[in-house]
């Protein structure tokens, strides 16, 4: 199995971007995703920062993906969605329909996981239009990724998102600018205040979600680390990882020695503890509500 990075769903400035992807442990890695995914309104990063930015990481040896945004809004939005779509360089990750409509037929591209493939007639489909990976939704778990990967079709890879907080939803509606009092387009880009969300919690206390922009998140970060097997087992060809503001690096490297079959247990749940922003879930892989923390 190889190890990607997902595109960093947060809004950071382009001076903390560029040096995140600097500092990257570039070898660990064999594909890095790149992009806007969550708003429109994030415009730290131009087209052609995020091309300048692919053309040096793919120098270092790793595949990119341009990935779209999942939320499309305004003319500006699609703007952007078409800018991806043509590149003409990068394979792109479609993370919504209209993606998809400009990129089949034309060029290979990867199903991201916000596109909902629940059934094999789904994924053969996108197949069908040029799909050569899927990411498998993060709220399925490893029943219904059996029943998938048992009708795959031929020349398409699977990819399984296995750390980070969880992409539960998006909506038109900037929970962020909400939470203090400003509206969506004057929403003073406060995302920038809160490189990791803004964390929610009951009125108990007990965490629940984190507020990134447009995007609803678990509070706790899903953690897929025991399970490598499993996957292996499944025939997953790439595990994700999600990017965080601080220790990412070595989350990386944990998984790393973990799929190289270097650490297991005890210990990779320290090395991995060490750098979690907070406490680990699972319960989606489990078919349990996502809350739940199984491996334990």
């Amino acid at each position: 199995m190889k190890l990607s990075l997902g595109p960093v769903l947060y809004y950071w400035t382009r001076e903390a971007l560029l040096d995140f992807y600097a500092n990257l442990p570039h070898s660990r890695l064999a594909t890095i995703y790149l992009g806007e995914v969550v708003c429109g309104r994030r415009l730290a990063m131009r087209p052609a920062d995020w091309l300048g930015l692919a053309r040096d990481l793919a120098r270092t040896g790793v595949e990119v993906v341009l990935s779209t945004q999942v939320l499309i809004e305004s003319e500006l939005d699609l703007r952007a969605v078409r800018n991806v779509a043509e590149n003409g360089e990068f394979l792109v990750e479609a993370n919504d329909m209209g993606a998809v409509r400009l990129l089949a037929g034309r060029v290979r591209f990867v199903a991201g996981p916000h596109l909902n493939v629940y059934n094999p007639q789904t994924l053969a489909w996108l197949a069908e239009l040029g799909a050569c990976r899927w990411v498998m939704p993060v709220e399925l778990g490893r029943d219904a990724l059996a029943l998938l990967q048992r009708d795959r079709p031929a020349g398409i890879e699977t990819e399984v998102f296995a750390y980070g907080r969880l992409p539960l939803a998006f909506s038109a509606r900037c929970f962020t600018a909400r939470h203090y009092n400003l509206s969506k387009d004057d929403c003073q880009y406060r995302c920038l205040d809160h490189p990791d969300g803004l964390p929610l919690a009951t009125r108990e206390g007990q965490p629940f979600l984190a507020l990134n922009g447009l995007q609803t998140q678990s509070a706790q970060v899903y953690d897929l680390s025991r399970t490598l097997p499993q996957m292996r087992e499944l025939g997953v060809d790439v595990v994700r990882l999600s990017a965080q503001s601080a220790g990412m690096n070595g989350i990386i490297e944990a998984y790393h020695r973990a799929l190289e079959g270097e650490l297991s247990g005890p210990d990779l749940e320290a090395a991995l503890a060490a750098h979690r922003p907070a406490d680990p879930c699972d319960g989606y892989w489990y078919g349990k509500p996502g809350i739940e923390h199984l491996a334990a």
